[in-house]
């Protein structure tokens, strides 16, 4: 039995991972390096294009519970992760080269695995096939999705942050510490007295940004420029990516506002500014980025930018189990199904396989309990309310409540065990 997946991203090499454990024969589709999407920079598997954090790792996150249910899977994007992690405290970041090197060497000496880099633009709908081409789908496969679908085009735009030099920054003004001195000491920190942030905020709200090529911008929440952000008001930074709180400066100092840098790469030789994803003029960030403490005479290695993010309305068209309800044979994973995140994406991928492979043998779709983080994810985005419909991360919000008595302080880790004891479960009935 042959099966298509198309799209060598997070999602598509997880799906390629487990169904190819099942002996299947599997053609994968990628058409980078033939043809670049706007974000990718290399023609490596899994290529992580916006930040190089997983993050949360904490199993008091609904994100660090994904990542256990996912390890119970035998996930390899978490596995290529932890093998290639840089520090960043309480969150999984990870060395993008080693991390994405990993993954395409242990996809590419997989058995029975039939790699085809070109582009698809047409779904042949009778073969069995996994579509994950991820946010950046290209025009001409968006076109066949909604011709088959019946879908209009939904998309938001997504920003990615900058990433500095390390020996650009100036070492004397910025301080090693993570939030609350959780994990270890991993980010650097550019303090701000109220003076250096008015400064800086009045910088940046009246920067120039790139003009839009789209008559209108959507911008999901999760990922929102930090200009668009700021003109809601100052304390939109002040709570939110330049919060203080649980940094204190070496000699007991609490800044009005602070600036973290993480690491981004295995050698210490490139940081991100965290949560200042952006669309300004590159001339721009150069201009109010070097205004922060410690960052005066920092030298880019890449700027911020936005690019337009593909997801189809997953009420409309997906099953929980995320197989499509029109055409049997044909499932979706990764972001361009409706989920949100790196390891959302990762974890739909395993999902969509699981499903695929029961689907291929007659046996009935598994759909996780909403107790679970994996299921609480497909249960929410296939019910979601189709009107404006917009991607959804792992959060406890959309988990199932928890119906014994509890005490606040417990809420979190009662969260993690029963989600955990219940994927367990789930893992253990998989063959039957």
């Amino acid at each position: 039995m042959e099966i298509n997946v198309i799209g060598a991203g997070l999602a598509g090499c997880e799906a390629v991972w487990y169904l190819s454990k099942k002996g299947y024969k599997i053609n994968l589709y990628e058409m980078r390096p033939k043809k670049m999407t706007p974000a990718h920079k290399t023609e490596k598997f899994a290529e992580l294009v916006c930040s190089n954090s997983l993050r949360s790792d904490s199993i008091e996150n609904a994100c660090g519970i994904l990542k256990r249910e996912m390890e119970m899977l035998d996930s390899i994007i978490i596995k290529a992760a932890r093998l290639n992690h840089v520090e960043a405290g309480g969150a999984l970041a990870v060395d993008r080269e080693g991390y994405s090197e990993y993954v395409t060497n242990t996809i590419k000496s997989l058995p029975n695995l039939n790699i085809i880099y070109d582009e698809v633009t047409k779904i042949d709908v009778s073969k069995p096939t996994i579509i994950a081409t991820g946010p950046l789908t290209s025009g001409s496969l968006c076109d066949e999705i909604k011709n088959l679908f019946g879908c209009d085009d939904f998309y938001f735009f997504d920003a990615q942050a900058p990433i500095i030099y390390a020996d650009s920054i100036d070492y004397n003004k910025v301080y090693l510490k993570s939030r609350y001195d959780k994990g270890e000491a991993s980010y650097y920190n550019c303090p701000m007295t109220k003076e250096e942030f008015d400064r800086f905020y009045d910088a940046l709200i009246n920067a120039e940004g790139v003009e839009p090529h789209d008559f209108e911008i959507k911008v999901f929440e999760g990922c929102m420029p930090v200009e668009i952000m700021a003109k809601r008001g100052p304390q939109t930074l002040t709570f939110g990516p330049m919060k203080p709180v649980g940094l204190k400066t070496p000699d007991g100092v609490s800044p009005y506002a602070v600036v973290q840098l993480r690491q981004d790469d295995a050698a210490k030789t490139m940081y991100n500014l965290v949560g200042f994803q952006t669309h300004l003029k590159f001339p721009e960030q150069k201009r109010v980025f070097q205004m922060i403490p410690g960052l005066e005479n920092c030298r880019f290695a890449k700027y911020g930018r936005m690019h337009k993010n593909t997801y189809i309305n997953a009420p409309e068209i997906l099953n929980p189990t995320f197989q499509t309800k029109k055409y049997p044979n044909v499932f979706f994973a990764g972001q361009v199904s409706g989920v949100e995140g790196y390891v959302e994406s990762a974890a739909s991928g395993i999902y969509a396989a699981i499903n695929m492979d029961r689907y291929l043998k007659g046996k009935e779709l598994k759909v996780f309990p909403a107790s679970t983080v994996m299921g609480s994810m497909s249960l929410y985005i296939c019910n979601a309310s189709k009107e404006g419909f917009q991607p959804m991360n792992a959060n406890f919000g959309i988990m199932a409540d928890l119906d014994i008595p509890h005490k606040k302080h417990e809420r979190k880790a009662l969260y993690a065990k029963r989600a955990l004891d219940v994927m367990q479960k789930e893992v253990d009935s998989l063959d039957n």
